[in-house]
């Protein structure tokens, strides 16, 4: 088929502050190289989004293979220079963040197979003898374990968003500024250290008493 002949995809537009569309077609069988950096719009938008005083860099070496049937694996390494608030001080810092990136991309799942099919895949079920069956404590945990990729939503990923989601992950809910301690108020010395009993008056009567 020439080229004249192909349908135009659809115009993809983005719904995320830093947006990187791949088609999954568009992966070859040996994979795919890139680099992204968000510019300085994208930037102020996510650093509104995660709190942040600026975020002045913020770039991502990746490699996109294929995986399973249809599925796609996106590794590599995001790298962000950002300021922050110290929750200890409140002066603002400058921080930089270096994050592995390792996510993976599966095709969304089919519709339901026919109720013929469903009762033939129930009869060789029953037809195959019966496996030795796990516990349901370690079942739950190696469903823990074993994180279930995200669907390919209409054949196609989103490198920024991905980026992003991983930069905010990697920041931390309560930044210290380096070398920031919390240090607890002082007590005034015109505050007593123990608080005097109501009875400490009477005591001292009674003692006087006694001796007199």
């Amino acid at each position: 088929m020439s080229d004249d002949l192909q349908m135009p995809r659809e115009p993809f537009t983005p719904a995320e502050p830093f947006s990187r569309p791949l088609a999954a077609v568009d992966v070859p069988e040996d994979g795919l190289e890139l680099s992204i950096a968000a510019d300085e719009k994208e930037r102020a938008a996510l650093a509104e989004a995660d709190g942040l005083r600026a975020l002045s860099r913020l770039e991502a070496k990746l490699k996109v293979t294929r995986e399973g049937r249809g599925g796609l694996r996106v590794t590599g390494e995001l790298a962000a220079d950002l300021r922050q608030t110290c929750v200890v001080t409140l002066e603002d810092f400058d921080a930089r963040i270096v994050e592995p990136i390792d996510l993976s991309f599966a095709p969304e799942p089919s519709p339901a197979a026919p109720e013929s099919a469903q009762r033939m895949s129930r009869r060789r079920r029953e037809a195959a003898p019966e496996e030795a069956k796990e516990p349901r404590a370690s079942r739950h945990i190696s469903d823990l374990d074993e994180d279930a990729p995200d669907p390919l939503v209409d054949g196609r990923i989103d490198l920024g968003a991905i980026v992003a989601e991983f930069l905010a992950l990697a920041l931390d809910p309560y930044p210290r500024k380096p070398g920031a301690r919390f240090a607890p108020p002082e007590a005034s010395e015109e505050e007593p250290t123990a608080k005097a009993s109501p009875f400490a008056g009477l005591r001292d009567a009674l003692g006087k008493g006694r001796r007199s």
